[in-house]
């Protein structure tokens, strides 16, 4: 975890580990199934060049990839004062670098924070949530997603997630080599194979990401809620955006959230899970809510 004022999360920390450590394991198993059956020359050395190819491309342009999916630019301190003004407060309270600074063009309020390390980082609001939120909310959102950012989760859900596109790449890549090197009916068990291998991979990376996203979004409310002192104004922001998000049809959240691509770095998700909440990037409402209350209680009590 990042060195910084904000409070540290030894819970956020163990649940990364865990979860990269998983999931590298997962990803190697696949590799090491498809190179198994891929015999063509030279498949091996491709199959592993795809992988630490594909791992390396989300570690580069993570920051890129987020800022397109959310229509979002890059705005100097002369574009945007007010908003540079925050986050250099912010910074110094926090004891970080400075990361970049965005404004989507989206009507819908929400924030995310993205990109490969503390010193190539971007923080990015809409449109919506600089017209919906006062002052006081707005700079609690910003702390939130600092916070993302000094504890380095950005960085883990980006390389942890190459996981599960990597499994559907390298299921197609087995189909063909296994297609093209035989036409016999031993070919069928093993594309059989590289298909329940990379779907399980799927499936894994699928439900620990979501875990730990839940998790990480609790922790950002904490840590943002003690750097400012103010978890009643991050109170009143959830609430606000999650009810303008409410209120917008869900074809024009998935039209702005590029069907959902960056949904899971938005302080608020512009999509919603479904099956009781198993799919879904953020805890409920309600238990953010609850944490806060416990920390302005917290705050509040006499320390005498």
């Amino acid at each position: 975890m990042a060195t910084s004022r904000f409070i540290k999360d030894s819970g956020l920390t163990a649940r990364m580990t865990l979860t990269m450590f998983l999931l590298g394991a997962l990803f190697v198993a696949l590799v090491a199934t498809v190179m198994a059956y891929v015999r063509s020359p030279g498949g091996a050395v491709l199959v592993a060049i795809i992988a630490i190819g594909l791992a390396f491309w989300q570690w580069w342009s993570s920051d890129k990839v987020a800022m397109r999916a959310m229509r979002a630019r890059e705005v100097t301190p002369e574009e945007a004062p007010e908003l540079h003004g925050m986050i250099d407060r912010l910074c110094a309270l926090a004891d970080m670098p400075k990361p970049r600074v965005g404004i989507s063009d989206l009507a819908i309020p929400n924030a995310f924070a993205t990109g490969r390390s503390p010193d190539r980082s971007v923080v990015c609001v809409t449109t919506g949530i600089l017209q919906t939120l006062d002052a006081e909310e707005l700079e609690a959102v910003l702390a939130h997603e600092l916070s993302h950012v000094a504890h380095r989760d950005v960085l883990v859900m980006t390389v942890a997630s190459s996981a599960g596109i990597a499994a559907g790449l390298l299921m197609r890549f087995a189909q063909f080599g296994a297609l093209g090197r035989s036409r016999n009916n031993s070919t069928l068990p093993a594309v059989l194979v590289a298909v329940v291998v990379s779907l399980v991979v799927y499936a894994v990376s699928f439900v620990l990401l979501r875990l730990l996203s839940r998790y990480r979004e609790l922790s950002a409310d904490r840590a943002g809620a003690y750097l400012t002192l103010k978890p009643g104004a991050l109170a009143s922001a959830l609430q606000k955006i999650s009810g303008e998000g409410a209120a917008t049809p869900q074809r024009d959240l998935r039209a702005g959230s590029a069907a959902g691509a960056a949904s899971a770095l938005c302080i608020v998700p512009a999509l919603h899970g479904g099956l009781g909440g198993l799919m879904a990037t953020h805890p409920p409402l309600p238990k953010r809510l609850e944490q806060l209350a416990r920390i302005q209680a917290e705050l509040s009590r006499p320390t005498g």
